[in-house]
């Protein structure tokens, strides 16, 4: 069973490896997300099963009729025995060995990085929005029962999928976020530690215009220019580093501005509060440019590792934790606390501005 799906890998080891088609179609072989590989090792071999938000990511799975597409499996030639059951995020996938933990647990939540992440910060109603930055940044924004399809280049996607109802998302990707701050590091040294960018970055002259590209490895959504590379522009005398510091902190939030435009540009609503986690919001400055550029308060959950606490969010939802309310999710959304809020502080004529010059 391999961990690392995609429908091409798929069809490949089918088409090259010796027996493998036969063999698959015999029901002999499985492939699935590394969801399901854990599944399957933490079951003993017994389950072979996944969630919607990871299947959806195998290019296999009809996001709207909620089921492995017979089109796409044909047109990569995949046998439907080889893929996993597909379940709720929350449901009962199974249970651990006995012998594996001294009595068997159950396993009763599952869900993709971003999507456990969503449900880590209770983005439950359309309109809501989380962004999560790590090395690099992924943003979904809440779209509620409705499949937007993007005319922006971004993905619509799966959220969630609890009691048999699909919530949905549109989602960005910014290649380069925290890997930008490791660069300022090891690259060309002008940190000791990713810490230290804060304090830089307040002492930095705010006159100076000086923006920082961060296309190491191309630029993701909404442009997807897998050629771009990165740049500085506005270099003078009175550059330094504190200067090169902030503006890196500032790609950050400006590539975030980019697709929070490109989501509203699908018609999504208005949004009022960014949620935001990930290593990179410990730093209180960046927090507040976020806020600044994009113009909507931010706020900071006590929790960090989000994307864990959703994961147990799912298992406590299954297991009735939360209580028995009519809407379950009320209770995760209590359950949800604020570290702290960041409300935009900079003019419209400076937030508009700068994010002209970035864009140019």
């Amino acid at each position: 069973l391999d961990p690392y799906f995609s429908a091409t890998k798929v069809a490949w080891i089918l088409d090259n490896v010796p027996g493998a088609r036969a063999r698959a179609e015999r029901g002999e072989l499985a492939f699935g997300t590394i969801d399901s590989f854990l599944l399957w090792r933490l079951t003993n071999g017994q389950v072979h099963a996944t969630d919607a938000t990871n299947a959806a990511r195998t290019m296999l799975y009809n996001i709207h009729d909620n089921a492995w597409d017979e089109d796409l499996l044909a047109l990569f030639r995949v046998p439907r025995q080889l893929l996993p059951e597909v379940h709720d995020c929350n449901a009962e996938f199974g249970a651990t060995p006995a012998a594996l933990f001294g009595k068997p647990l159950p396993i009763l939540g599952m869900a993709g990085d971003q999507q456990a992440a969503t449900v880590g910060q209770a983005c439950f109603s359309p309109g809501m929005m989380k962004s999560t930055y790590g090395t690099g940044c992924i943003a979904l924004f809440n779209t509620g029962e409705t499949a937007v399809a993007s005319k922006n280049r971004l993905l619509t996607t799966i959220a969630y999928r609890l009691g048999g109802r699909t919530t949905y998302a549109l989602e960005g990707s910014i290649f380069v976020a925290g890997a930008a701050v490791q660069w300022l590091r090891d690259g060309i040294g002008l940190l000791d530690s990713a810490a230290e960018s804060e304090s830089l970055a307040q002492e930095a002259d705010e006159k100076q215009q000086l923006y920082v590209v961060p296309a190491f490895t191309g630029l993701g959504a909404p442009f997807w220019d897998a050629r771009a590379r990165g740049a500085i522009f506005g270099i003078t005398r009175a550059t330094g580093p504190a200067e090169i510091v902030r503006a890196t902190l500032e790609a950050v939030c400006y590539q975030t501005r980019d697709l929070l435009e490109a989501m509203q540009a699908d018609g999504a609503e208005n949004l009022q509060t960014l949620r935001v986690d990930g290593g990179m919001v410990a730093n209180d400055w960046l927090a507040q440019r976020l806020a600044d550029i994009l113009g909507v308060d931010v706020e900071r959950p006590v929790v960090a590792e989000t994307t864990a606490l959703g994961a147990a969010y799912l298992a406590g939802l299954e297991i009735g934790f939360f209580g028995k309310q009519q809407n379950p999710l009320e209770g995760l959304s209590d359950a949800w606390q604020r570290e702290a809020r960041f409300t935009p502080e900079m003019d419209a004529e400076s937030r508009a501005a700068g994010h002209a010059g970035w864009r140019d």
